[in-house]
């Protein structure tokens, strides 16, 4: 496989998680890596949403990114459709603060597993993303080494 069709999916319940989603692409960008941006919602596109969870493996992408709100179902719903791993990011509300979107992500039942990153943590999530496919793709480990050398102070 060549670096550019190396796919990762980053997914938002809606347009207004652009904002907070945006700082996944651009770690992504920075590591070269191809990715598509989908905006679906498990419970006002449900269809559509399985749809897309159903042609994971067939469309090439290797991990999906899933950031949601409030009752946060969309990376679990996605990882109940496929077996490549899902990412989720629990995106902060005026409700609760982001409290509500953890738990929805992190207590999924067993045997339909999502990691789970901080609240509003895309650019962890890319990271984590990136470090799953650094396992598979000796070019992607070489960036990622480099760029964990440069955290260092």
């Amino acid at each position: 496989m060549t670096e550019s069709s190396k796919k990762v999916a980053v997914v938002m319940g809606s347009v207004a998680d652009e904002t907070v989603m945006k700082k996944a692409s651009d770690i992504l960008r920075e590591f070269g890596i191809t990715y598509d941006i989908h905006v679906l919602s498990a419970h006002r596109m449900p269809n559509k949403t399985r749809e897309f969870a159903k042609s994971i493996k067939t469309s090439g992408i290797e991990v999906v990114i899933a950031g949601a709100g409030k009752a946060a179902h969309l990376p679990g719903v996605i990882a109940s459709y496929t077996t490549v791993p899902v990412i989720g990011v629990p995106i902060r509300t005026s409700d609760l603060g982001g409290l509500d979107s953890l738990f929805s992500i992190v207590q999924m039942p067993s045997g339909v597993p999502v990691a789970c990153v901080s609240v509003d943590g895309a650019k962890n999530a890319a990271l984590l993303a990136i470090q799953i496919l650094a396992l598979k793709y000796d070019d992607i480990a070489k960036k990622l080494e480099k760029y964990k050398a440069k955290l260092e102070y």
